[in-house]
């Protein structure tokens, strides 16, 4: 209990750009840190959202008020690390869970990213709501920071627009991820999550990974029966390397892609691409199959989203978010190409749109 009241001495601020100060206390790793404050409402899966590429630069809130109950264990980990700039929470509880083999709080330190407890998320949700998601400098260091000087540091962020973040979480080499299945797919690294490789396998499906900076020719090199465009951060139009690449695939093999991978099938085939508000973030998105009919309770995570106003001809739109009717789905009208907005690899989230995964594979088959 000791250790829990240390940490609540340790006074924190969250400073917005537009400079509104949230004061709570800190944990995880006493290090300063810029990045664009978002929020998710989720209920649960923190240790899946923090270990998430796709928050590569984003500071996390998370609306859930209780956060740290189960604690964190190596078998719920979606990369190699912890990539978001940081996790803005409510209330940090001590873990009691029989799989818990370290606090969030240790989890954080051990990763060298920081935390802020004792916050209003109620307060800071409704302001990226209304405002948009900010840029934010959050001061966790204890070192001499005006609350002044900390709304210039967000303000002077570059941000994320026009940045290529994709180069900075891919693993940046190739491995395999299983080694059987009927079809061999070639998955594109912009931010995978390991969820998506289990379930392209459990799919029947064998699995090479290759790194973000992959060419065509590189790609079709591994003779693959299929390409799977992965989930990643920031800005897709700064990924023009990925755009040229997946044009180049067009036609010659089947494509898959989610989050990232989905804007940038769509930058291929001539559409445009815009900055949401305040985002998508949480998995209890609403999304509506134009092909069945379905709703579909999704889990998100981006920023950026395709315009339904310049969608070109050759493609056509197959799910519809329920909250704000921008685009989740489409299919290329000529080529074996499809993808979503949402992440069907639920993890964490619902297991609605698991389909998603068969959907690919009989694509494969024909």
């Amino acid at each position: 209990m000791n250790q829990w009241k240390k940490m609540r001495e340790r006074a924190a601020f969250l400073a917005l750009a537009d400079g509104e100060i949230f004061r709570g206390w800190s944990f995880g790793a006493p290090v300063d840190a810029v990045g664009e404050a978002v929020f998710n409402t989720g209920m649960t899966g923190y240790q899946e959202i923090l270990t998430d590429p796709s928050y590569a630069g984003q500071f996390v809130t998370l609306t859930a008020p209780e956060i740290g109950n189960y604690g964190c264990n190596p078998q719920d980990v979606e990369s190699r690390g912890l990539f978001l700039n940081g996790l803005v929470i409510h209330e940090l509880n001590a873990p009691s869970n029989f799989r818990s083999t370290e606090s969030l709080a240790e989890l954080l330190k051990r990763s060298g990213k920081p935390g802020i407890a004792g916050i209003d998320t109620r307060k800071l949700t409704v302001a990226l709501r209304s405002r948009g998601s900010q840029r934010a400098y959050l001061h966790v260091s204890g070192e001499p920071v005006t609350e002044a000087e900390a709304v210039e540091k967000a303000r002077a962020w570059e941000g994320l627009d026009g940045q290529d973040y994709a180069a900075r979480v891919t693993a940046g080499k190739r491995f395999e991820w299983n080694d059987s299945g009927e079809f061999h797919v070639v998955a594109l690294d912009y931010g995978i999550k390991y969820n998506i490789l289990r379930g392209l396998a459990a799919a029947g499906m064998r699995v090479t990974v290759l790194p973000a900076r992959s060419t065509a020719a590189g790609v079709l090199a591994e003779r693959p029966d299929g390409v799977f465009l992965s989930n990643g951060p920031a800005d897709p139009a700064a990924v023009r390397y990925a755009v040229e690449m997946i044009r180049a695939l067009l036609g010659k093999v089947p494509l898959m892609g989610i989050c990232l991978g989905h804007q940038l099938l769509g930058l291929a085939a001539g559409a445009e691409c815009g900055r949401l508000k305040f985002g998508h973030h949480g998995c209890n998105h609403p999304v509506r199959n134009l092909a069945t009919g379905a709703v579909e309770i999704t889990s998100q995570n981006h920023n950026f989203a395709l315009s339904s106003e310049r969608l070109p001809s050759c493609l056509e739109v197959t799910h519809i978010n329920l909250n704000d009717n921008t685009i989740e789905g489409i299919r290329h009208r000529s080529e074996p190409a499809f993808s979503v907005q949402y992440h069907p690899e639920s993890a964490p989230g619902p297991h609605d749109s698991g389909y998603l995964f068969t959907q690919f594979r009989n694509l494969l088959e024909r």
